[in-house]
């Protein structure tokens, strides 16, 4: 059965993610950067994270064996976004240079700067591992992407905390496919 690659993107966009920039300097040393929701945490020991970027990507050829920061995005910051998805639309604010001397970008939710770890094939988009060098973050409400809009959460989300456990918070149960709590 042959993949409709139009109706993959649909479901698979289904996921909801962060919005992130990942910035990095060029070769004459000046700032680059691209909206990427396709990062995720991959090990605490080493720190490692990961970021896919399409192989035609003008950040990819620049990202190859360089730092890199990723800049997670705060809910009102989609304009930021757009600008970096090649819709250009207002100035932008640098912060100063991370650890590793990479570009990050000013008031985010979070940054994390990152050196080279490795890179992978992965069909159309390459996948980089950066190792953790700096982070920084804050209280905020993330920038969201749901099935190809932008998001946030409402005023009326109740985060459900965490006990830091293997498993999950203390007195929740996960019960197909939802989550009931006890006590």
């Amino acid at each position: 059965m042959a993949i409709d690659p139009g109706k993959l993107r649909r479901c698979l966009g289904h996921f909801t993610t962060g919005v992130t920039v990942i910035t990095c300097n060029g070769d004459d040393g000046t700032p680059h950067g691209a909206t990427v929701n396709a990062f995720t945490a991959v090990s605490l020991d080493p720190p490692l994270v990961l970021v896919s970027l399409d192989r035609r990507s003008r950040l990819c050829g620049l990202l190859d064996s360089r730092p890199f920061t990723v800049n997670v995005l705060e809910s009102n910051q989609k304009e930021l976004a757009l600008h970096f998805a090649g819709k250009p639309s207002q100035e932008v604010q640098w912060a100063p240079d991370s650890a590793c001397g990479t570009p990050r970008l000013e008031g985010t939710l979070a940054h994390v700067a990152c050196t080279p770890w490795r890179s992978y094939d992965g069909g159309d988009h390459v996948l980089y591992l950066g190792e953790v060098q700096e982070f920084l973050f804050h209280d905020g409400r993330p920038l969201l992407f749901h099935t190809g809009k932008f998001h946030h959460l409402g005023s009326g989300h109740a985060p459900l905390l965490w006990d830091d456990s293997v498993d999950g918070p203390a007195g929740v149960t996960f019960v197909a496919g939802s989550i009931t709590g006890s006590g």
